[in-house]
């Protein structure tokens, strides 16, 4: 890579959604400020896109255009001018261009100090003359210019005609771009469409579109990493209830409600990790609340209904209860899951004692202890939770206003890798001490945990690359 950043300006009419395109290209959804108020950008920002740990592009975001149909007549009105780049020089020079222009001189002075330019359009906008004084304002800095077709997937986009236009002007290498949701590969198309206008630069933009892929690739492998601590952590998890309280349900309700809590917290330190792993925040509000922040899985997670459908794809059926919403986690005197028959009036009295989907093993006759776990069907819908958040988080820009909508997908793929996922947290089940507590470290874990988490983890990326 040049020892030298790329410079590239990213300029439009006011509100094309500049500042967006540059939270979503650096992942950083707290640069400048993102509003459906016009002019929000009043001076040129600077930010970079840094690839292991090196300032690999150097954005400049400027303001709006604002009246380039008054600025083309002034610049034109200029005498003993010779080039279009002269001509603009001249005119930075009067001053207008600390004036009624200022705005418009910011743009044009910083674009002819750069390598090229990013022209973003807002797609939805009809195509007025005001645009064509723009473009050929800045066709005058004699910079490469790239158009870069923003929020193209709303139905009101005008996506052909704009085209149309571009092409008139000899533009016709244009990239298709939402801030708000980018498509899969347009940041790659991005870089690589720059490549035709910047030969000289092939070699580290090049680089930076490799260093842009390996990093995608390392966060699915971190997520899945992630995810795996979560479904081991979850699956080791128990509480022993003395039977003189697990039977009087006044005293057992609290048990249940603290091992269901112990869950969702470690649920949503799983997803704030997530969140921050992908560059976003969890403590906005107007950024990205997600579902599981406004309290939804308090309804949704041990939901019969959630429960009945996990257990289908887990491949146990209804003979141990799934149907209900409950799979009872049983092993006494050597029965096991597989005893389906046998289980039947354990699992009957489950229901009664309404455990929900909290399986029940009872560890010691003799001692009289319950031990309350979380069953198979929980574990599936975490990491389909979790799975589906990643997911998201890969096809949102860093620019959007809206709330994360994370709805977990449905694919025999996707539904095997995570189904193997959870079966692979089969040895945390004799591990209670796997549970992490607060404050627990991973160069903590033993050996066969580490193990386990790995082959978890493994199965999770599967996941992640069947359901792409």
């Amino acid at each position: 890579m040049d020892e030298q950043p790329l410079r590239i300006a990213v300029v439009g009419h006011t509100n094309a959604g500049k500042t967006s395109l540059l939270r979503t290209l650096t992942r950083r959804a707290d640069f400048g400020e993102v509003s459906d108020r016009p002019g929000t950008t009043r001076h040129v920002e600077r930010i970079e896109l840094r690839v292991r740990d090196r300032a690999a592009v150097r954005f400049f975001d400027t303001p709006g255009l604002e009246d380039a149909v008054s600025l083309r007549e002034h610049i034109d009105r200029i005498a003993d001018a010779g080039t279009p780049p002269e001509r603009i020089r001249r005119f930075l020079q009067g001053p207008e261009a600390h004036g009624v222009f200022e705005q418009e001189a910011k743009v044009l002075r910083a674009l002819l100090d750069v390598d090229a330019a990013f022209l973003v359009i807002d797609a939805r906008e009809p195509v007025l003359p005001k645009y064509r004084d723009e473009i050929e304002l800045l066709r005058s800095c004699a910079r490469p210019v790239l158009p870069v077709l923003n929020f193209v997937r709303d139905p009101a986009s005008r996506e052909v005609a704009w085209k149309e236009l571009l092409a008139a002007y000899g533009m016709h290498a244009v990239v298709r771009f939402d801030a708000a949701a980018p498509f899969v590969g347009a940041e790659r198309d991005l870089y690589q469409d720059l490549v035709t206008l910047l030969r000289d630069r092939r070699q580290a933009l090049e680089a930076v579109v490799a260093s842009l892929a390996q990093e995608a690739t390392e966060r699915r492998t971190a997520a899945a990493a992630r995810i795996a601590e979560l479904l081991v952590d979850v699956a080791a998890l128990r509480r022993h209830v003395a039977a003189v309280d697990f039977e009087d349900e006044s005293r057992r309700a609290p048990l249940v409600a603290d091992l269901r809590q112990a869950v969702f917290d470690k649920a949503q330190r799983c997803a704030s990790d997530l969140l921050a792993l992908y560059r976003f925040r969890d403590d906005d509000a107007s950024e990205a609340p997600l579902p599981l922040l406004e309290g939804r899985w308090s309804m949704d997670f041990f939901s019969p209904e959630a429960m009945k459908d996990a257990g289908l794809r887990l491949g146990k059926g209804a003979a141990v209860g799934a149907a209900v919403g409950v799979v009872a986690d049983l092993a006494a005197g050597g029965l096991s899951l597989g005893a389906g028959a046998a289980l039947g009036g354990v699992i009957g009295g489950a229901i009664s004692q309404g455990l929900g989907p909290l399986g029940r093993k009872l560890l010691n006759t003799l001692r009289d202890v319950h031990e309350l776990s979380v069953d198979d069907g929980v574990l599936f819908v975490l990491a389909d939770w979790q799975w589906a958040l990643v997911r998201a988080l890969e096809r949102r820009g860093h620019a959007a206003m809206s709330r994360i909508q994370v709805e977990p997908e449905r694919g025999a793929g996707h539904s095997q890798a995570l189904t193997a996922a959870v079966r692979a947290t089969a040895p945390a089940r004799s591990h209670p001490d796997w549970a992490r507590a607060p404050g627990r470290h991973r160069m903590d874990d033993a050996p066969q945990r580490q193990q386990a988490v790995a082959e978890v983890a493994r199965q999770i990326a599967r996941a992640f690359d069947t359901g792409a």
